[in-house]
């Protein structure tokens, strides 16, 4: 429970900094009330209770891939609940897109999360002394360079201390909250739903900029569901039900109890909620907290790419391992820079929490309608609920979230067409990926020469031999591969030992370790090998071939194993591709990773050759 405090309840725990005040905000038209008051605190408390509680906690969480979580994990069950003959292929293909679209919308909340969250916790200094208002924006763009230049040392260290901080940050939540409640007990008739549907019925006029405002109190509810494969499901219900959802509600009744007993705090009420003598203290641990909300989204950018990659979304790109212990603790370099320009760019162009509240929300909305669908694919065809229950459930669900996509819709043009141009890049970087590796790898398909008449004919003009294993990678294990065919064509050489190597992704976390290796001997010295691995395990070649070896009974030395593997560029046109996608194809393939970084082959054993398509 501790330790999913720290990374799972980061973001949706620091939302009470800017949530509540934006609800409040003039600009929404709403005249302050206490009524008015009341009408938000009770759509926030029933929003948390039936989108954060009653779908992630109670049924989406349910939804886990061999204990993984994730919009990418959910695709992967919806698609095998509809695997059979009888499934039409347009079925199949929205599956892929929900999937990819919910994915794609996370970036976007990668860029939000880290800015708005330390630039809000930073504003505290205002509520500390007004001439610090010019020490916020620098303040704030240290403390992110700062987070994101130690991205590189991993999160093992620094994760320790994370479930305490926020421990000890949902208590102070508590209690701050707690202390304006015993005040101003009157605000506790929140608890009304029909407070809320007064608010709706009454300001219908501004019931939909007032929402886009009270769905910032629950942008952090997907990360619940992604990050459940770190913890398990039992330990984040735990969790969320002893300590996160008390102290959030505390707090934010303790933010109206505060506000209806003086009107004038609302300009932040969080900071003001506490005394004058612990609000530099409440600053230092609300940017610590914030820190930890980012970490968890820019580490889960980090696994989302692993994924994207495994899944054949995205081209290879470099991937550090930064725990021996932990599997899920990654840092891709390439994401952390690209996530460091946009947020620094954010911080910059918004310059406040208020304005940057503009562009937050409607990536977040659109993921969690995808997860509505998919989850109900998944109810429905694996775990054969009730269809009628399945049905009603997912309308209700989905009311909900495209209330919240639309109200958060009449914020795109205040900054919201940030996140949807981030999303809709990703999305077709993602489809022209996809779409340009598989003609591609139909292209070369055609001109394959057949494997097995291949080793025959060795039979008849058997090659000069010599000692040692090669290994050569391949996306075909039926056809020769282009290194092979050109090491014996240029260099008229065999090794003793030749092993064609195809590395299988599976839409499965992990691979059991009775399924992971597969092997055919065609003769002569040459063998087929089918490897398999799941999308949270990094291929590892020499092991794959280690594990082979240990099955089959042959010698394999490490050291006498050499690797040859061919690195290719579209030259021409692809079928079915128009040409400015076949440009960025051709961009994404140059810039792609190296197989043999991807596959952690040693680079004192390599050979690469290069191959023009």
């Amino acid at each position: 429970m501790i330790a999913a405090l720290g990374v799972v309840f980061g973001d949706i725990g620091t939302s009470p900094l800017y949530a509540f005040k934006e609800t409040l905000n003039p600009e929404h038209g709403v005249p302050f009330s206490p009524d008015a008051v009341l009408g938000m605190l009770s759509l926030i408390f029933w929003g948390l209770m039936f989108v954060v509680t009653l779908k992630y906690v109670v049924f989406v969480l349910r939804a886990d891939h061999d204990g993984e979580g994730g919009i990418l994990a959910l695709q992967a069950l919806a698609r095998r609940a509809l695997a059979g003959p009888g499934t039409p292929t347009w079925a199949w293909q929205l599956l892929g897109m929900l999937g990819l679209l919910g994915a794609a919308m996370f970036y976007g909340d990668s860029l939000i999360t880290p800015a708005i969250s330390v630039l809000s916790a930073v504003e505290g200094l205002e509520v500390l002394q007004p001439g610090l208002e010019r020490f916020v924006i620098p303040i704030t763009i240290v403390i992110l360079i700062g987070l994101f230049m130690v991205q590189r040392k991993g999160t093992a260290v620094v994760g320790k201390v994370f479930g305490p901080v926020m421990l000890l940050w949902f208590v102070l939540l508590a209690i701050g909250g707690a202390w304006q409640i015993w005040q101003q007990p009157q605000v506790l008739a929140a608890l009304d739903p029909r407070h809320a549907f007064s608010f709706l019925f009454t300001h219908r006029a501004q019931a939909l900029p007032v929402l886009g405002a009270v769905f910032l109190a629950f942008t952090g509810g997907e990360a619940l569901y992604a990050d459940m494969g770190h913890f398990g499901a039992r330990p984040i219900r735990l969790a969320w039900a002893f300590v996160a959802l008390p102290g959030l509600v505390l707090n934010y009744f303790g933010q109206g109890a505060l506000v209806l007993g003086n009107p004038a705090a609302i300009d932040n009420p969080f900071f003001r909620l506490f005394p004058a003598w612990s609000v530099l203290p409440m600053v230092v641990l609300a940017a610590m907290a914030t820190v930890i909300a980012s970490q968890a989204v820019i580490s889960g950018a980090f696994s989302l790419t692993a994924q994207a990659m495994r899944m054949g979304y995205l081209p290879r790109m470099r991937v550090v391992q930064t725990s021996r212990d932990a599997i899920g603790q990654i840092y891709v370099p390439a994401i952390n820079w690209m996530l460091m320009v946009g947020v620094l760019l954010l911080v910059l162009g918004f310059r406040s929490s208020s304005a940057l509240s503009a562009a937050y929300g409607i990536a977040v909305s659109i993921t969690m309608v995808t997860t509505t669908l998919l989850a109900g694919v998944v109810a429905y065809g694996l775990w054969r609920w009730n269809r009628v229950a399945v049905v009603v459930g997912v309308v209700l669900f989905a009311i909900v979230d495209l209330t919240f996509v639309f109200a958060n819709s009449l914020k795109v043009a205040q900054g919201g067409w940030l996140t949807l141009a981030v999303a809709a890049v990703v999305m077709v970087i993602f489809t022209t990926w996809a779409k340009g590796r598989r003609i591609g790898l139909e292209v070369a398909a055609a001109e394959r020469l057949p494997l097995k008449p291949f080793v025959e004919s060795l039979a008849i003009n058997l090659p000069h031999r010599v000692r040692g294993t090669a290994v050569f990678p391949s996306v075909d294990v039926d056809s020769v591969p282009y290194a092979l065919l050109h090491n014996l064509k240029h260099n008229q050489v065999l090794h003793d030992q030749v092993i064609v190597l195809l590395v299988r992704p599976c839409d499965t976390p992990r691979v059991d370790a009775a399924q992971r290796i597969e092997s055919e001997s065609l003769g002569h010295g040459v063998w087929t090998v089918t490897a398999r691995h799941g999308f949270m395990e990094r291929p590892d070649v020499p092991e794959f071939i280690r594990i082979f070896a240990s099955q089959e009974g042959i010698g394999c030395d490490s050291m006498t194993t050499s690797y040859f593997t061919s690195r290719a560029s579209i030259s021409a046109n692809l079928p079915g591709m128009n040409p400015l996608r076949v440009a960025l194809f051709g961009w994404l393939q140059r810039n792609a990773g190296r197989a043999s970084d991807y596959f952690q082959l040693p680079g004192n054993r390599l050979v690469e050759l290069g191959q023009r398509t």
